[in-house]
């Protein structure tokens, strides 16, 4: 969590460090050895790697039972890990991003990556059938252990635009907005429109036209909302034709189906309307910071050769992001705000100056007042001492 280093022969030094031993409460003779690390990875297998994933939905439903929202809108997607330095390593492939590397499939809440796949680099977004039983599996867990009657819509890139997909999502009740591709059709489609056929989203500075039909794919089974956009102005200048960014998005919010019953019954009607929809898809872009943060707070490359010893470590490293998000929250949030990278918490909350000494039989923590002042440290050491209680379900 503090950054420091990112080796497992790191912890060698640390087991000589006897002031981190006292920080974490943990005997000298106790502390751990990278070898002592390396046995650890080395025992797992496949059934208990999942348990991880069982650790972090459980965690999710926690978050979820202290915020209560009131609709709970997801993001699916998949985070490209760079290891091309590595000269053999099982399950580093050529990813799309042109590295070679591995390719998680991640599922996020806002700032909390709630369950993750572990993948080689050449799986592609929706590959075989990992999205659809992620879904499942996490609205299962949703509705047993938060609310059964909660909307919960997932948002996702056009590398979930695929009609298995959709049919997964619409069986389980869920809504969502999943980008398209632009193919010819759509585009000689959209240059038929009349100019007075296109309605004005603008968000800021900059001005989208945007117009909805109803759209059926090759083989698809039945026809679903899309809504095509391009940008009209950015940064109050007006585009030109060949110079506007195209985008189109498929949804099944406002359909009539079970999703927007559920939606009503909360009072959320709103996020059926055509403007909010559009606003919620560019949103999505939010989803891939919490990428960058994991790879800010830990790191893209990976220690072992195995594959499933990788696959421990990297579930190891979600665990500790989550956490780390919600100690950000629940303790730092008055002085830092929770959005904060993890560069920017390390320098300002851990990177601290700050004296131990014993007298009078008692330990004492001196810490300048200036540091003091600025980061209300006793209220961040109360809030320290009183977390919010965990209970397994």
């Amino acid at each position: 969590m503090d950054g420091t280093s990112r080796h497992l022969v790191y912890f060698d030094q640390l087991s000589e460090d006897t002031g981190y031993a006292q920080t974490i409460e943990t005997p000298t003779d106790a502390m751990l050895s990278s070898h002592a690390v390396k046995r650890f990875f080395g025992s797992f297998w496949w059934p208990r790697i999942y348990l991880f994933r069982r650790l972090l939905q459980k965690l999710f439903i926690w978050r979820l039972k202290l915020e209560k929202p009131e609709a709970v809108v997801l993001g699916i997607d998949v985070m490209v890990m760079d290891n091309d330095e590595a000269p053999k390593r099982h399950g580093v492939r050529p990813t799309y991003k042109r590295v070679k590397g591995f390719a998680p499939l991640q599922m996020t809440w806002g700032r909390f990556i709630i369950d993750a796949v572990f993948r080689s680099g050449d799986k592609h977004s929706n590959h075989s059938d990992t999205v659809q039983k992620m879904v499942e599996h996490v609205v299962r867990q949703i509705r047993k252990h938060y609310r059964a009657d909660v909307p919960v819509v997932i948002r996702c890139d056009s590398g979930f635009f695929d009609q298995k997909v959709f049919n997964c999502f619409e069986a389980l009740g869920i809504g969502y907005i999943c980008a398209g591709r632009l193919v010819s059709d759509l585009k000689g489609f959209a240059e038929t429109v009349p100019q007075d056929g296109w309605k004005i989203y603008q968000e800021k500075r900059t001005v989208w036209e945007y117009v909805e039909f109803g759209d059926r794919r090759g083989e698809w089974e039945r026809f679903r909302r899309a809504i095509y956009c391009r940008k009209a102005s950015e940064n109050q200048q007006l585009l030109c034709d060949f110079a506007r960014s195209h985008t189109v998005f498929y949804t099944n919010l406002g359909r009539g189906e079970a999703i927007d019953e559920r939606l009503r019954a909360c009072g959320l009607d709103y996020l059926m309307e055509t403007k909010r929809i559009i606003q919620d898809y560019h949103s999505r872009g939010r989803d891939e910071l919490v990428h960058r943060a994991l790879k800010d707070f830990a790191a893209q490359e990976l220690p072992f050769k195995r594959f499933a010893q990788n696959a421990a470590f990297y579930h190891t490293m979600l665990l500790a992001f989550f956490l780390y998000e919600a100690f950000k929250e629940d303790v730092c949030a008055s002085v830092l705000a929770p959005i904060a990278y993890p560069t920017t918490f390390r320098r300002k909350i851990i990177d601290i100056a700050a004296k131990i000494v014993r007298h009078a039989g008692r330990v004492t923590i001196k810490v300048p007042e200036a540091i003091w002042k600025h980061l209300r440290f006793d209220e961040l050491w109360k809030r320290s001492a009183q977390p919010p209680i965990f209970v397994w379900v």
